[in-house]
């Protein structure tokens, strides 16, 4: 399995080498884009991996610059970046039409991936999407951690999803916003399945409400669970993104 095996890796035009495991099968294959300071072998990854697999299908994950095993340093990195890595390796190591499965900041690069590349994106999974989440994040500061990030260009969040504190950097605010995913979310016609608990403390799931209703397609379902929270990592949970991801590539392949 990918999971044991050291991954292969993409190097970027700066020099930055980007992590990834590759599954080749049927297409449309499944490409899966983590979220903000996670990796590619988390549970929800690794659980698409097995599935894919298992159906004979294409599968592929990655870390972003300055996560898991690629090169860089996280405190570079911004949506522009990231989104940009996500991009070469949609290009570089995949082929035909993909679905691609977004968690939370992954949500985000999904939607700019289909923005960018509408010919060989031919599907979204969206995990709690979180597109444009520096917008929210900003807002929700308090004065003096704004403060902070204004003067110190970093702030220190802590996370109940790790032993480290999230570094949140004005770069990225200010990157996020010059990379924007919301306002041309009407340019995405694709068919779209979104998750999302209903405890989420960290997406609203009223958020993927809003997100149905600009995006451009008339195939957009949602699945909200009401004891769900924003990782959606348990059994249940796993057992309905590998299903819903499978139902939407055969959906992709037969139409």
């Amino acid at each position: 399995m990918n999971a044991v095996t050291e991954p292969q890796t993409l190097i970027r035009p700066d020099g930055t080498a980007i992590a990834y495991h590759h599954s080749p099968g049927e297409t449309p294959g499944v490409l899966f884009c983590g979220g903000f300071m996670s990796d590619m072998t988390g549970t929800k990854a690794l659980a698409l991996e097995s599935s894919c697999i298992r159906n004979g299908r294409a599968y592929t994950r990655f870390d972003y610059r300055g996560h898991g095993q690629s090169g860089g340093r996280f405190t570079d990195g911004t949506i522009g970046l990231w989104a940009d890595d996500a991009m070469a390796v949609l290009d570089a190591v995949t082929t035909g039409p993909q679905v691609v499965v977004g968690s939370s900041m992954g949500g985000w690069i999904m939607l700019l991936l289909a923005q960018r590349r509408p010919a060989r994106v031919a599907g979204l999974v969206g995990i709690a999407p979180a597109p444009d989440f520096v917008e929210r994040m900003w807002e929700d500061f308090p004065e003096e951690v704004r403060q902070t990030l204004q003067r110190d260009g970093v702030y220190h969040e802590p996370s109940e999803y790790s032993d480290e504190p999230y570094a949140i950097t004005l770069e990225l605010i200010e990157d996020g916003r010059r990379h924007l995913a919301l306002p041309a979310a009407g340019e995405v016609t694709c068919p779209v399945r979104i998750l999302q608990g209903m405890r989420d403390p960290d997406v609203p799931w009223r958020g993927a409400l809003d997100l149905v209703d600009r995006l451009g397609g008339d195939d957009v379902t949602v699945s909200l669970v009401k004891n769900g929270d924003h990782r959606l990592s348990e059994p249940a949970d796993i057992d309905r993104l590998c299903h819903t991801v499978e139902d939407l590539a055969q959906a992709v392949a037969a139409a």
